[in-house]
């Protein structure tokens, strides 16, 4: 029986498998099995798979929707952890099932914190909350 992580968690170890990614060409089920064999320290349970295939099925889309947000950038010229967590931000809040783009918008600055350069942060949160707005999603964080 798989494992349910916290998802927080979930979404981390989907990233750190995403960002693995950027520096092959590996197709997403054989990612996922060479990762399920080599690092049991960071499991990609259910959610993280419903969140990686959801990038995978819909990267097109998803680097269309932030090329059309760069401002005196290219795609080429992001830093490859502020990309992959902006791909997957994208993906779960317009191709997930949860619809809720707070949330999302809030761990995706919380990974950039932790993986990405200092101020890189700022950038994820602005792109991804013009883009929640720009579809009509509701980017208000939710309330405990």
């Amino acid at each position: 029986m798989e494992n349910i992580l916290p998802r927080r968690e979930a979404r981390e170890n989907a990233f750190l498998l995403a960002f693995s990614q950027t520096f092959g060409d590996i197709p997403l089920q054989e990612a996922l099995d060479n990762h399920h064999e080599c690092d049991e320290e960071h499991p990609v349970d259910v959610f993280g798979q419903r969140l990686l295939r959801a990038y995978y099925e819909h990267s097109a889309e998803v680097d269309d929707l932030i090329s059309a947000h760069l401002r005196n950038w290219t795609m080429e010229r992001l830093p490859r952890v502020s990309l992959t967590v902006l791909r997957l931000g994208l993906a779960e809040m317009l191709y997930g099932g949860e619809k809720k783009p707070g949330v999302v918008i809030n761990e995706a600055v919380e990974l950039t914190k932790k993986y990405g350069a200092d101020e890189d942060y700022q950038f994820v949160n602005g792109l991804l909350g013009t883009v929640a707005r720009e579809q009509g999603l509701d980017a208000e964080p939710e309330q405990l």
